[in-house]
């Protein structure tokens, strides 16, 4: 600790007078290593969307790239690509404050990162919202309801940023002047509760998958139909809305600071959005493609003669089934 000290004096005269005590010393190894792990985590999660990017493209070229353009393939572009874009705001945000920090580029940053992961969520948030009202028939009563409390949990996540910005610079006042790699990773006031609702949110989304699914099981169950229990998750993409539970809660957890979870930044957190997001609409066009090879089949193995093919073409993505809930 105290070569450590020792080190910082050499570097930095001001930090040194500041830090003549065991104590100072302790606190900025402490600062210092969580400044670090931002640092890592962002080129964890570049390396990750790529990876993952590049084992999906085969699939993206067989199922959007025929697509026609409309709603279905703006759904899936515009998804990825406001993921993505989000996501690179953390990296460069962090790795541009690694040298050197200002209390003003760590204030503004602060809220900015934040902005930026829930724009890449609500995107989120908004294609899970239509696929809730498919699940339903079109309801216009569950639309309506998720739309209000959507709106309400973008309004409370607003006016938390804000309290949160306008404190932000009494907090890391004093310690934005040490040598540390980026901005101090400090939390404190309501930063905790800032994803709470958007985590509720969520629960409530899941909630109506949830219901629907296992309404739909107990119905063919009653009828000696077998349904496999993963093809259900993964139809009604209950996988998908649970993840995007437990990467809030995950968010939660980093931010409270009462556990040992350390501060990833949002870099994994954008990653795994998009992420998750990719394969969920990947996986809907995959529904809506084995279901009209099914049907395919079942017409011609009806005709006794060769049939024309008036079947649908490679573009076999309407707009309407692109919605529909495709059938276990």
């Amino acid at each position: 600790m105290v070569q450590l000290a020792e080190l910082n004096v050499s570097t930095n005269k001001k930090v040194g007078k500041a830090m003549t005590s065991t104590s100072d010393a302790v606190e900025f190894e402490a600062l210092y290593k969580a400044g670090l792990v931002p640092l890592h985590a962002c080129l964890v999660g570049l390396t990750w969307i790529f990876h993952d990017y590049f084992i999906t493209l085969e699939d993206e070229i067989r199922y959007i790239w025929p697509m026609r353009r409309g709603t279905p393939k703006f759904v899936f572009l515009f998804g990825t690509t406001a993921l993505l874009s989000s996501f690179s705001t953390s990296p460069r945000s962090t790795c541009s404050l690694a040298q050197a920090s200002h209390l003003t580029s760590c204030v503004a940053m602060d809220p900015v990162t934040r902005m930026a992961g829930a724009i890449g969520l609500w995107s989120i948030e908004i294609i899970m919202q239509l696929r809730v009202y498919a699940l339903y028939r079109s309801s216009k009563k569950i639309a309506l309801l998720n739309a209000t409390f959507f709106l309400c949990s973008v309004a409370s996540f607003c006016w938390l940023v804000v309290y949160n910005a306008q404190r932000r610079s009494a907090l890391i006042a004093e310690t934005v002047r040490l040598p540390l790699p980026g901005c101090p990773s400090l939390h404190s006031g309501l930063e905790w509760l800032q994803w709470i609702p958007a985590t509720a949110f969520e629960g409530l989304l899941f909630g109506f998958a949830l219901f629907k699914t296992l309404r739909t099981t107990a119905s063919r169950a009653l009828h000696g139909v077998k349904i496999s229990l993963l093809s259900v998750v993964l139809r009604d993409n209950l996988l998908y809305f649970f993840s995007i539970g437990v990467l809030l809660i995950c968010n939660n957890l980093m931010v409270v600071g009462v556990t040992h979870i350390p501060w990833f930044s949002y870099s994994p957190f954008h990653a795994a959005m998009g992420i998750l997001t990719t394969r969920m609409l990947l996986n809907i066009h995959k529904a809506v493609a084995a279901d009209i090879d099914t049907s395919l089949i079942v017409r011609m193995a009806q005709r006794p003669h060769p049939v024309s093919l008036d079947f649908p073409s490679p573009s076999w993505q309407s707009r309407l089934q692109f919605w529909k809930v495709a059938e276990v």
